[in-house]
């Protein structure tokens, strides 16, 4: 009789501490404030740069910079990138700044609910906290653009909560980062790998939409967009001097200029990177990357 009652506690147990592991916020300090030093403020607007943050929160034609309301068409759904001015209505207003850490670094948001990973989290994860910080410290300087965005349009069984479960499976996936011993190859891994987030388009992903590691770098299909190689096989005759000016000019070795979205992420983010950190990302891409490819 005791076994009987015993065994269903048990499991219900084991199901309320595993339901608590899935879903507990994540441990960010109280005591955190953001900064509105011209100094970090700068850093931030750099950071915001580098991340290519324009690229997806600029909206359509007539929006501002960072209004939001961009879709980004996936095999699951529709996902519209929100408005992250500082406007109290329709944007990050009433943000705190442990709530940059937890957006950035983790993925949740300030109710402690979970973002859709077309929000590229799993990258920023690998972010310094002072840098999630800046980023927030240069945002909240932004003056305040009042635009309602749009709710993702997802199918019926893709629910915020499901992404809870699919951080666990993306975080049991997901390789070891590897330390570099040359600093400039470190610099462009962090990057390309974490604030830059090469690999969320440049990566293939498994039914399930998680990044096959295996292949990082070897292209991939975003909705109906095909996107290039950047691995070690397709820049194989690349040097540093040609990613370099990719980089900065969008010029392919080829004498071709690339197109697409690509052409954006140019303009937008890495044209605008210091001459030393194009020098780290084409380090990295055309050192560490081809010799482990």
């Amino acid at each position: 009789m005791r076994l009987k009652i015993l065994m269903p506690v048990s499991i219900l147990a084991i199901g309320l501490l595993l339901l608590f592991w899935i879903f507990y916020p994540p441990s960010i300090s109280a005591d955190l404030s953001l900064s509105t030093t011209p100094e970090a403020i700068s850093r931030g607007e750099y950071l915001v740069t580098a991340g290519g943050c324009v690229s997806c929160h600029k909206g359509d034609e007539d929006s501002q910079a960072l209004s939001g309301g961009h879709g980004l068409a996936t095999d699951f759904g529709t996902f519209y990138a929100p408005n992250i001015t500082p406007d109290l209505e329709t944007g990050i207003g009433d943000w705190q700044a442990r709530d940059f850490i937890a957006a950035l670094k983790h993925g949740r948001t300030p109710s402690g609910s979970f973002y859709f990973p077309a929000f590229p989290y799993r990258a920023y994860g690998g972010l310094t906290d002072q840098n999630a910080l800046d980023i927030g410290s240069y945002l909240m300087s932004l003056a305040p653009i009042n635009n309602q965005v749009g709710d993702p349009e997802t199918p019926i069984w893709l629910s915020r909560w499901a992404v809870a479960g699919w951080n666990i499976m993306a975080e049991i996936a997901e390789p070891q980062t590897p330390e570099f011993e040359d600093p400039a190859v470190a610099r462009g891994a962090y990057l390309a790998r974490n604030l830059g987030h090469c690999g969320e388009c440049h990566t293939p992903r498994n039914s399930l939409g998680i990044p096959d590691y295996s292949n990082e770098y070897a292209g991939a299909e975003l909705g109906e967009e095909v996107i290039e190689p950047i691995d070690g096989e397709a820049l194989s005759d690349w040097t540093l001097d040609n990613f370099d000016l990719f980089l900065l000019l969008g010029l392919k070795p080829s004498g071709e200029f690339v197109g697409g979205d690509m052409n954006d992420v140019i303009e937008h983010n890495t044209s605008k990177l210091t001459d030393a950190d194009r020098a780290a990302l084409a380090a990295y891409f055309t050192r560490h990357n081809v010799a482990v490819n």
